[in-house]
């Protein structure tokens, strides 16, 4: 696990160092950006984006998070509070350090897509404290679908570039790796952590 949050990081430095010197990966970003910007309903596309809202993606966890409480599972609890806690914590300074301008919107800030990162960190996280109390693992496909529509709905919308939102879940898909590494699914295991 911890060798493929390795390989996120390794790429999310790539895209960053991409969008950071205008290299030939930000060239491609924006032909597909117009290519896709405007295709499909707007209130669908807006409705989808939302789902990477704070106020949408966070009571999600809180949920899970209660019943995980409920169950005993102390310590998973704070692991993906903590990965939660992590992402403004990354994803600002990201977002001033980068200045990366938005597709229709020529203020900075949309690197990497703190919508993206909020949905996939919530979600991933409600799916890892879920899982060991659910007979089938419907809760990881459920977070994938919610991750994946947020993006798909920033994109969409003109919100935000592919490479902004593929950076967040990246950066995100490395944090959430290492949190389910240090999650412990049993009293009899000792975490990785």
């Amino acid at each position: 696990m911890l060798l493929s949050a390795f390989g996120c990081v390794l790429l999310f430095a790539l895209i960053t160092w991409q969008v950071l010197v205008r290299g030939p990966l930000l060239r491609l970003d924006v032909r597909v950006d117009h290519y896709i910007v405007g295709t499909g309903p707007g209130w669908l596309s807006g409705a989808l984006s939302d789902l990477g809202n704070t106020e949408v993606a966070l009571p999600v966890l809180v949920v899970a998070m209660a019943y995980a409480l409920w169950r005993g599972s102390r310590r998973d609890v704070l692991a993906a509070a903590l990965a939660m806690a992590a992402v403004p914590a990354l994803v600002v300074p990201l977002k001033l350090w980068t200045a990366r301008p938005g597709p229709l919107d020529p203020s900075t800030g949309y690197f990497p897509s703190g919508h993206s990162a909020t949905a996939m960190v919530a979600y991933g996280g409600a799916a890892l404290l879920l899982v060991p109390y659910v007979r089938r693992n419907w809760p990881v496909p459920v977070a994938v679908i919610l991750t994946v529509a947020t993006g798909t709905g920033l994109l969409l919308h003109g919100y935000h570039w592919p490479l902004d939102v593929l950076a967040s879940w990246l950066l995100c898909g490395a944090l959430l790796l290492v949190t389910a590494s240090c999650m412990r699914r049993s009293s009899s295991r000792t975490p990785d952590c």
